[in-house]
């Protein structure tokens, strides 16, 4: 039997807020991979905090996990004898995470090859881990462009008053083909500006 046929795909080391963003691409019905870039993504390496866990009480054993790990979040769902992987894991816990990408009514979820608990240090070692990296391949956008991605932020954030400021998560899932670490980096800029503040972390605030 040809070796490659047991190759495994890159497992792919990104944010969550990554996932919420890029494009599912089908095959026909059959959901295929993530697009993000130049990337065509179908198995991941995650670091987050469990925010919620559910497990089936019925005849059907499932195990649903929420993970969140800043920039957004997932789900990892297991089914039948595979939710013995998920038994250990519980709320407050911080994991890693192997994973296939699967995609069912239009949810993007992971289903889990594996989990291991960890530090949650590695939340922000795996935060900066990225953000290096991307650095080194990014390509500064013209500055045009830079202008319209600051006033759709900036838009967003204004909206907003009537609410008392709008929560950082919400305005990355407004804003999916603009990536959280372009969105991060401006919301930044305006707070060191003095045009937001944060009235608490995670949310910002139009000052004007």
């Amino acid at each position: 039997m040809p070796e490659d046929k047991f190759k495994r795909h890159t497992a792919f080391k990104l944010r969550i807020g990554d996932l919420l963003i890029a494009k599912p691409v089908f095959n026909e019905e059959k959901f295929i991979f993530l697009e993000l870039g130049s990337k065509q993504i179908s198995r991941v390496n995650l670091v987050g905090n469990v925010i919620e866990k559910y497990d089936s009480q019925g005849e059907k054993q499932y195990s649903f996990i929420t993970i969140d790990d800043g920039s957004g979040q997932i789900k990892l769902k297991s089914f039948g004898n595979e939710t013995e992987k998920l038994k250990d894991i519980f709320q407050g816990q911080t994991i890693l995470v192997f994973g296939i990408l699967k995609n069912w009514n239009n949810e993007t979820y992971i289903y889990p090859e594996i989990i291991k608990e960890i530090d949650s240090k590695y939340l922000l070692v795996r935060k900066l881990e990225i953000e290096k990296e991307r650095s080194k391949d990014s390509n500064p956008l013209p500055k045009q462009e830079i202008i319209a991605v600051k006033d759709r932020i900036l838009g967003s954030i204004k909206n907003s008053e009537e609410d008392g400021g709008i929560e950082l998560d919400k305005i990355i899932m407004d804003l999916r083909d603009i990536s959280p670490e372009i969105i991060n980096q401006e919301i930044q800029k305006f707070i060191e500006e003095g045009i937001v503040f944060e009235p608490r972390p995670g949310k910002v605030r139009y000052l004007g």
